[in-house]
């Protein structure tokens, strides 16, 4: 059957949808109030205790002679595939002079291979229906390359993918666009105060370790040479040091010969264990105010260090973010927002990886509102560290959470990134499968044991990013204020009152 281009377009719409929607348990957003009057949560999430017991489906696993494993779902109800090289090496493997070059490295693979120009790679995708994009975090485990298309081009796609896994030259020309562009975001950031919000609590949080970037240094990119990307390259993308993981209307039988063909030779090599830095003992509590004057707004954002993927405190934080700034049904966003009207939105939100993420805060509301949103947020940390969730609150974000996990399987690209997350964290081979009784296993009591045992307020670290002649006086009622100017030099301090 021949497919016109507006079919085309529908199927690779639907497929990137379903791309973009994978789920990473552990990273949620929401919001709460001091009251609820005048927000009336009107209906729950319609969970069916079947879904309790759901056994998920299983991926099938080959691997090649070189070591490269091959993980598969299989789906088979649009004519579609997604392709994902998960290479097990990121930022975390940069050294402490480079931040930044795995990232750089990830973006610049698809700007030409020794087989393609960068123009004939975009000219040869987008004639096929294809979508190739590839990245590596600043403080990530690892760098990835995906591809998604058609199942009719598969082996057309398999082609220039693999291409530019394996193949990337890095030509100057490109790298020296990359710098610009690079350089001239890294100048428009520090106009965002939502940036220099995150720039400076991840630096509160985690001082020297990786996580504390939120852009790569203006230096490091700097500096970059084709010798530094195809270095960093060939040293960390090999076959024994990745899972290609897919997705789609294929099965292993067809899919393995030709997985085999692209990547069989591929040559396999020692690769540099990465150590991942423990996360640092946290600071005594500190308040940053970054000086913008004239700003109708104070973005506020505050939080601690939190946990590790893995730990087991994962489903009582889960369910107590839930609670705290989930979504538009949390305390935060429906204090601040449905009850005092300071905001738009008000939520939290936490993450994890091999290394303790962070458990924080945050929203942006009118410069003369600072005082009470401040007031109202550390109410309700003071509140969920107090006094135990209700029953209906808890059984609302149990429903909202396992409502959710229920629709994403719906998404086979969800379940895949289930999968990974499962594989890359070493989680029990029915972790997912049982999911949802782990939700529900969760008491009030555990969720007030992490709250009082994370949302530590003699280590909260504090960052409103407004007009300091006003916000100031606000937030030395909590502590020192250390006040610094939008390029984050140090301006001035004030003491407790």
């Amino acid at each position: 059957m021949r497919i016109n281009n507006y079919q085309r377009r529908v199927a690779m719409t639907l497929a990137l949808i379903g791309l973009m929607s994978s789920v990473v348990f552990g990273q949620v957003s929401g919001q709460a109030p001091t009251t609820t009057k005048g927000a009336v949560i009107k209906g729950k999430a319609p969970v069916s205790k079947d879904i309790l017991k759901v056994q998920l489906p299983k991926a099938q696993e080959a691997t090649l002679k070189n070591g490269l494993r091959v993980v598969l779902l299989e789906s088979h109800k649009i004519p579609t595939f997604a392709m994902q090289m998960v290479v097990l090496s990121g930022g975390l493997s940069d050294s402490a002079d480079s931040h930044g070059l795995a990232s750089s490295t990830a973006t610049l693979l698809r700007e030409g291979t020794t087989k393609r120009s960068s123009k004939e790679i975009a000219e040869q995708t987008e004639a096929i229906g294809a979508s190739l994009f590839s990245s590596s975090g600043l403080s990530s485990m690892t760098s990835t390359v995906t591809v998604s298309g058609l199942t009719d081009n598969l082996d057309q796609i398999v082609d220039i993918f693999a291409d530019v896994v394996r193949n990337p030259s890095f030509p100057q020309d490109e790298i020296e666009k990359y710098k610009k562009r690079t350089l001239a975001n890294l100048m428009i950031q520090r106009s965002s105060p939502q940036f220099l919000a995150d720039e400076q609590f991840s630096k509160a949080i985690y001082g020297d370790h990786p996580a504390a970037l939120a852009s790569p240094p203006a230096e490091s990119i700097k500096k970059l040479s084709t010798k530094d990307l195809a270095t960093f390259h060939s040293t960390y993308y090999r076959p024994n040091n990745a899972m290609l993981t897919v997705v789609g209307d294929v099965t292993m039988k067809s899919i393995l010969p030709v997985i085999e063909k692209a990547f069989g030779d591929w040559q396999k090599a020692d690769v540099p264990a990465t150590t991942i830095p423990a996360a640092p003992v946290q600071s005594a509590a500190r308040i940053f105010l970054i000086d913008r004057p004239g700003s109708v707004q104070t973005v506020i954002e505050l939080g601690t260090l939190g946990i590790e993927r893995t730990s087991p405190d994962y489903f009582a934080v889960l369910l107590a973010n839930r609670v705290l700034g989930g979504g538009p049904t949390g305390r935060l966003f429906l204090n601040l927002r449905e009850d005092k009207g300071y905001t738009y939105g008000a939520y939290s939100s936490f993450g994890g990886s091999k290394y303790r993420g962070t458990w924080t805060a945050s929203s942006e509301v009118r410069t003369d509102v600072t005082e009470g949103a401040m007031k109202e947020f550390m109410y309700e940390l003071d509140r969920l560290r107090a006094e135990p969730v209700t029953a209906e609150e808890l059984e609302n974000a149990k429903r909202a959470i396992v409502g959710g996990f229920a629709l994403s399987l719906e998404s086979p690209t969800s379940l895949l990134a289930n999968i990974v997350t499962q594989k890359l964290y070493n989680l029990p081979a029915d972790y997912w499968d049982t999911y949802p009784q782990k939700v529900a296993a969760v008491t009030a009591a555990d969720v007030q044991r992490v709250a009082n045992q994370y949302l530590d307020k003699e280590h909260l670290q504090v960052v409103a990013v407004g007009d300091a002649s006003k916000a100031r006086d606000v937030l030395a009622k909590y502590g020192i204020v250390q006040v610094y100017d939008a390029d984050g030099k140090l301006i001035g301090g004030s003491e407790n009152k």
